[in-house]
């Protein structure tokens, strides 16, 4: 569970959560795909960067000159068990009160 709540800390500040957003809509990008993104300078959008991989979310392939970035599959699985196991629970439990309120009519 560590690694789960480290992912989503990571995500949780709004550039970051954009960055995997759009690596998972377009696919793999080389890093200067994102300097026009919300005026960030190249040292705050390498941080960015160092945190996401650092997190496990997304992974650098170095080609030539590029630097290319891709979202981890293992990372969205991990999120995606995490998210359909609370789904099951409130859908058990909201199951259960409306047993509970058709009885009691």
């Amino acid at each position: 569970m560590t690694q789960l709540a480290h992912t989503f800390s990571a995500l949780g500040n709004q550039t970051r959560f954009a960055i995997v957003e759009r690596l998972l809509n377009e696919g793999d990008l080389p890093v200067g795909a994102f300097l026009t993104m919300d005026n960030l300078s190249p040292p705050a959008l390498s941080r960015h960067f160092k945190v996401l991989r650092e997190a496990g979310i997304i992974e650098r392939r170095v080609d030539k000159q590029q630097r290319i970035y891709s979202v981890r599959p293992q990372a969205v699985q991990q999120i995606c068990e995490w998210s359909i196991s609370y789904r099951k629970f409130w859908s058990a439990g909201l199951d259960r009160l409306e047993q509970a309120l058709s009885e009691a009519d």
